[in-house]
């Protein structure tokens, strides 16, 4: 039980550096820090004490094994957090180059 309170514990800073933060940097770190603890929540639903791989071999009987599915779902999360932090980063990246700067409090005041 104390895994998932230090998971709940990990996704609560990267909200915090989503939603407290000014620079752009940190914030695109604390989305990152959200996605691995959202990958890490699911990793830990479909875990078994003791359990085995989800490989099926036909002399083996079926007995204790571990959930394939939230494997899966964490291998497509991380190829599609991996994508929307390549995005977010080019989009960083334009509006250092526009605004000279990552402080969004200085980039709301600038015009145009």
């Amino acid at each position: 039980m104390s895994v998932y309170f230090l998971n709940f514990v990990l996704f609560s800073i990267g909200l915090y550096c989503v939603l407290r933060k000014r620079n752009l940097i940190k914030i695109i770190i604390g989305l990152i820090i959200c996605e691995y603890a959202v990958n890490l929540f699911l990793i830990l639903v479909g875990y078994k004490m003791n359990g085995r791989s989800p490989i099926y071999a036909p002399q083996q009987e079926i007995v204790n094994m571990v959930d394939p599915l939230p494997q899966v779902l964490v291998l497509t999360s991380i190829v599609i957090s991996l994508a929307t932090t390549a995005l977010v980063i080019a989009v960083a990246i334009r509006i250092y180059e526009k605004y000279h700067t990552f402080d969004i409090t200085k980039i709301r005041r600038l015009k145009g």
